[in-house]
């Protein structure tokens, strides 16, 4: 509570005139933990099994790997996204490059959460996941960074084979009737609860060659990338996403 100064002589104001009463916010139960999912929220994997999930290319059903509770990347079978679209929202995803990671740069322990799957592939706006614990690439490749536009404000990787955590807030961009931009998408990102993307605005979807654009949409799965780098595969877990106003 701020300290009681008195209003300007004369003043009639009272404390009541600036106290707002409604709406009344929500109840939302918290998770046990940080990262642990609120009652709020839409579950997308929880150890158990895919049915949130489809595979980019045709939309049949995920063919990714379940075990032990983890969700391991095929690079064979492509990308996979949910089945759900979404449009501003938060989400949970933890991550995990295997000890036994091989090569450097961009061929080590590649793989990228895109943040809105607006195509086939890699179309979209892809928030980069990749090992950058004490492996040199471009800044905006490394992970963290929202790939080819945005460097993490930081490097705050774990080592593989721990747990790496990304918690995002995504404001996703809006279009008008002739397909503009009215409004850029923006994201706020922390990697193991640090912040490393500070309401960074987008100038378009994420491109491996060119200058990124914007194509309009209006929901979009959530997408996780199969990359093809020969390093053995990436791990997710407790994945989760609140859809926002």
């Amino acid at each position: 509570m701020a300290q009681a100064v008195p209003p300007p002589a004369g003043s009639t104001a009272k404390p009541q005139d600036t106290e707002q009463w409604t709406p009344v916010p929500p109840v939302v139960t918290p998770g046990r933990t940080d990262g642990a999912a609120p009652s709020d929220a839409t579950v997308l994997f929880d150890g158990k099994g895919l049915d949130q999930w489809v595979a980019t290319k045709d939309k049949s059903p995920a063919a990714w790997d379940v075990k032990d509770g983890v969700l391991v990347v095929s690079k064979t079978h492509g990308n996979i996204e949910t089945k759900k679209a979404f449009k501003n929202y938060q989400l949970h995803l933890e991550w995990r490059v295997p000890t036994d990671v091989t090569g450097s740069g961009q061929a080590r322990g590649n793989s990228g959460v895109f943040l809105a799957s607006t195509g086939p592939g890699d179309a979209g706006y892809e928030l980069q996941i990749l090992d950058s614990y004490k492996n040199e690439t471009y800044v905006n490749g490394q992970a963290a960074s929202m790939y080819k536009q945005a460097p993490p404000l930081v490097n705050s990787m774990r080592p593989p084979g721990a747990w790496q955590t990304y918690d995002v807030v995504w404001t996703a961009p809006t279009f008008g009737a002739d397909g503009k931009v009215k409004t850029p998408a923006r994201v706020t990102a922390f990697h193991n609860g640090v912040l490393v993307q500070n309401d960074t605005v987008l100038t378009g979807e994420t491109l491996y060659i060119g200058k990124p654009y914007y194509k309009a949409y209006d929901r979009a799965p959530i997408k996780l990338q199969a990359h093809g780098d020969p390093s053995p595969p990436l791990s997710f877990r407790n994945i989760w996403v609140r859809e926002l106003p």
